[in-house]
């Protein structure tokens, strides 16, 4: 009898040290996501960025989600605190919450989102698609010559358009550039109407409603923030504005060629998940972009502004 006892215990304890490194393969990944401001479209991003890794990787993810509320200093300050912890992995949903991470650190993987042109972003020449450093991510950009063409589609009778963004987001003056030259090209009188931050939003929208027969917005994190105060000077100087995505559109917009933005979240997860548990090279990594563009239009304020939409747009929240 105590031969057997003795042999059953040491079977126990075989299998007990065989199941420590079972367990031990049951990785557990930490990582910090920095979003800029809490708008629809970032949020979209972020959770599609936690549903793909918590599909791929179930249970195996602590997320710390932190939000900057639109301050570029507090991005700096979230990365700095993701930094000491030494997390895996950083997410940075926006421009300047990339910068700040860039800023941050060398060695600990960066992967961007709502990003709309990392070269501009990360300050670089002779882009080739991937950084060279330890970022890389997905681009919100939809084809600024369609969105242009969208803009001639609806208004071809107009004169003067106003861009109206925010000069302190790299992207947005990007954005504003390009387009400027497809609608020059088009016949279009083009002025520039910036805002540096949310407290002056209002008044710029104000002076670019004054001369403007329409009004153009690009992918911009303030104006995203803002639309309720934008669209309280539009409408009553009935000012249609074509926007840069969904978001803005829904909240101050008639018409937009956007991307969604919850996909490219989803396709930043999955990129983590090559890196994490693949060990993908992420130097190397191409920038991703949405697959797909769609036609929207907001119903409500096409309808008080007399907008007619072409029947290929669908309406938002349909």
């Amino acid at each position: 009898m105590k031969k057997l006892l003795a042999t059953l215990m040491a079977a126990l304890l075989c299998l007990s040290m065989m199941a420590v490194p079972a367990m031990a393969d049951e990785a557990a990944y930490s990582i910090g996501i920095c979003q800029l401001v809490q708008h629809p479209a970032l949020d979209a991003a972020t959770q599609g960025f936690q549903d793909a890794l918590n599909e791929l990787l179930p249970g195996q993810v602590t997320f710390d989600v932190q939000n900057a509320s639109g301050d570029s200093a507090v991005c700096t300050t979230i990365v700095n605190t993701f930094i000491s912890n030494s997390v895996d992995l950083i997410m940075a949903n926006a421009t300047p919450a990339l910068q700040a991470a860039q800023a941050g650190t060398g060695d600990i993987p960066i992967l961007g989102t709502s990003v709309t042109d990392y070269a501009t972003a990360l300050d670089m020449s002779d882009w080739t698609g991937t950084t060279g450093i330890n970022i890389s991510g997905t681009s919100d950009l939809a084809p600024l010559d369609q969105q242009a063409a969208m803009l001639q589609e609806l208004f071809p009778d107009a004169k003067e358009v106003g861009l109206l963004y925010c000069s302190a987001e790299a992207n947005s003056v990007y954005q504003i550039e390009v387009i400027t030259g497809y609608l020059t090209e088009m016949g279009y009188n083009c002025t520039p109407y910036s805002f540096t931050d949310s407290n002056d939003v209002a008044s710029v929208t104000q002076n670019a409603c004054a001369t403007s027969d329409v009004l153009y917005i690009p992918t911009d994190n303030t104006a995203a923030s803002c639309t309720e105060a934008i669209r309280n000077v539009v409408e009553p100087e009935g000012v249609p504005v074509i926007a840069g995505e969904e978001g803005i559109c829904s909240g101050c917009g008639v018409a937009t060629l956007s991307i969604s933005y919850y996909d490219i979240g989803y396709a930043t997860g999955k990129m983590a998940y090559e890196i994490l548990v693949n060990g993908a090279d992420i130097t190397t990594m191409p920038i991703e972009f949405a697959p797909n563009v769609t036609k929207e239009y907001n119903a409500e304020l096409a309808e008080i502004l007399g907008v007619t939409i072409p029947e290929d747009y669908v309406a938002i929240g349909e």
